[in-house]
């Protein structure tokens, strides 16, 4: 009878795994994809310039990794991670955390500047009333 592998062991098979052809080509596709949809959403200005790097930042990583799976596992063997497509995973929702991180500070700030707006605005308003309703009062001198 075999003995029970210990989780170390366990953790090397799956390390020594190979990594199948389908999910090298499902990779690039995915990669070659992003960096299309990226340059076309850009293009209809439905993403605006300044995230483009973020994005495609993304989508070279993405085809980086998709190029060069030693990469990964030497990333997946330094992170401590049992496979690569738990590392992936993670630096996914690492990266979506990321995102959410930036959208709560940019909601925050239009927060701020509209709550200063509607503060100018009715500052505004009453002056212009206050305005409106001395011209509007016959004179004295008469």
């Amino acid at each position: 009878m075999n003995p029970t592998p210990t989780p170390e062991e366990l953790r090397e098979l799956f390390l020594a795994a190979s990594d199948p052809s389908t999910a090298r080509a499902l990779a690039l596709a995915s990669s070659f994809s992003l960096v299309v949809t990226v340059l076309w959403l850009v293009r209809r200005r439905s993403l605006r310039e300044e995230y483009t790097p973020i994005w495609m930042g993304v989508a070279a990583a993405l085809l980086v990794l998709s190029l060069r799976l030693d990469l990964l596992h030497a990333l997946t063997r330094a992170t401590g991670a049992w496979t690569s497509s738990s590392l992936v995973f993670f630096l996914g929702e690492v990266f979506l955390v990321a995102i959410c991180l930036n959208y709560a500070v940019r909601l925050s700030r239009a927060g701020l500047q509209l709550k200063n707006l509607a503060q100018e605005h009715a500052l505004l308003r009453a002056r212009l009333d206050r305005l409106e309703g001395s011209s509007a009062r016959p004179s004295l001198d008469g």
